[in-house]
């Protein structure tokens, strides 16, 4: 047995081998023998918190933690703190990880570990042995449960305040963008459908007006926007207007044109006018793109689609992503060079950005794969998506300098958000939907 040592783990080095292997061996069997028992407790004790409820109302996340939790439980007790726990350590590592990916709140994790410290000292208390003895299983378990918890927890730590500079990187790279162009395009958007309103009402024509928080600038408003001026109070006050020309003034419009045509002009002046305070405050920051395809660093995805599934989950509205994959294209650079397969690179990627929406979000995935996140788009409607993309791709090939040009194709694989609170789940069920494409025969899409 190697003579380790762990902090923490005072009590486990002090006493002797023998004491030490028959408080191990009762910690075992009594985990083990109670292990359904102990699993359910610790997830009752998570469903009494509200908090802890939006992490068990999905059939998938709760199956897999009470695998987890079983799995994890039956480690524990069967480690040895004595000899090489590096593997250990690291599992400990990565469920603190997760824990922060799904962003389940700590202090609901050390009260269930507390429930299982207690509800196991209970079951040591009522065996048939020396009070001491009792005691000694009852410390060994303590020691190992706040060993474990003590990496979870750092990890934990480390990989919010990690995520959260992330997310406000991207926050500040959003606003060093073109601003001026952003904010024209805006301003389009929301006069385009006012006067498509207006249009419809003078020219009689009685069919449903679209919502503008469902029209282009609306998409835009709760997304992007919400992305680069968080917390701005203008924001809000664009978001309240929205609310009322969608709830109040479109139903006044068609009960009295001229009363509420003025108050439509007037909501609008008024968004107009908080726009341009928004863009005003904006100001530039160092460049977040991929320089070669100037789609957004893969850095900011989890603070992207991090946010995306949670608004999906609380807003009950749809959301999927398109893994898309350029074809052969090891091919592309053994044949004709790598600097040709940047130009592939590049011509792909700027038929991705001309074909989404502005409240979209496209990513540089990898080498050559691109990530998309579609907001409120179902299944059905990324996947149209998706086609269209891959056709606009076949059919233009991409230009190289001196060479001839060269054909591309892509794989597309499609998901949509289900329920599932972490984000990695619905990146590798479009990873799973892209392998299905490019073993179907590749230049195709697939769904998950």
């Amino acid at each position: 047995m190697t003579n380790a040592y762990r902090p923490g783990m005072n009590f486990w080095k002090h006493i002797s081998d023998e004491s030490r292997a028959a408080g191990s061996e009762r910690l075992a069997r009594i985990v083990k023998e109670n292990l359904d028992e102990l699993v359910g407790k610790f997830y009752d004790s998570f469903l009494a918190h509200e908090e802890g409820k939006a992490f068990l109302n999905h059939s998938v996340v709760t199956n897999r933690l009470h695998k987890s939790l079983r799995n994890w439980l039956i480690e524990l007790v069967s480690v040895d703190p004595m000899g090489d726990m590096t593997e250990f350590d690291a599992r400990q590592v990565k469920v603190g990880e997760v824990h922060a990916r799904l962003k389940i709140p700590n202090h609901l994790v050390m009260e269930g570990m507390t429930l299982l410290k207690s509800e196991i000292a209970i079951k040591i208390a009522e065996l048939d042995i020396d009070r001491r003895s009792i005691a000694e299983a009852i410390i060994l378990l303590d020691e190992l449960i706040d060993y474990a918890m003590r990496h979870m927890s750092a990890a934990f730590l480390s990989d919010t305040s990690r995520r959260i500079q992330t997310d406000e990187a991207f926050r500040l790279f959003s606003l060093g963008q073109d601003v001026h162009l952003e904010r024209e395009t805006q301003r389009a958007a929301l006069m385009e459908w006012s006067q498509q309103v207006l249009f419809n009402l003078f020219s009689n024509d009685c069919g449903e007006v679209t919502k503008l928080a469902n029209s282009p600038f609306g998409l835009w408003v709760r997304h992007r926007g919400a992305i680069l001026f968080q917390g701005a109070p203008q924001l809000d006050a664009i978001q309240n207007l929205m609310h009322t020309i969608d709830d109040e003034v479109l139903s006044k419009v068609s009960d009295d044109r001229p009363a509420g045509v003025a108050a439509l002009q007037v909501r609008i002046e008024e968004i107009k006018y908080h726009l341009n305070d928004l863009f005003n405050a904006a100001s530039n920051v160092e460049n977040g793109r991929d320089p070669l395809t100037r789609t957004l660093n893969r850095r900011f995805l989890p603070s992207v689609l991090g946010r995306e599934v949670g608004l999906a989950k609380r807003e009950n509205q749809p959301l999927s992503v398109l893994m898309i994959d350029i074809d052969h294209f090891k091919t592309i650079n053994d044949v004709h060079g790598h600097q040709a397969g940047d130009s592939v690179l590049s011509h792909v990627a700027e038929i991705l950005l001309n074909t989404v929406r502005p409240s979209d979000f496209v990513f540089r995935y990898g080498g050559e794969e691109f990530l998309i996140v579609l907001v409120e788009a179902t299944e059905e409607q990324a996947f149209v998506i998706g086609e269209r993309i891959r056709a606009r791709v076949e059919e233009k090939a991409a230009t190289v300098i001196d060479r001839p040009a060269i054909p591309v194709t892509i794989s597309v694989g499609v998901a949509a958000f289900e329920g599932h609170p972490d984000y990695q789940y619905l990146i590798n069920a479009a990873d799973n939907a892209l392998y299905v494409a490019k073993n179907g025969g590749r230049n195709r899409v697939a769904a998950a």
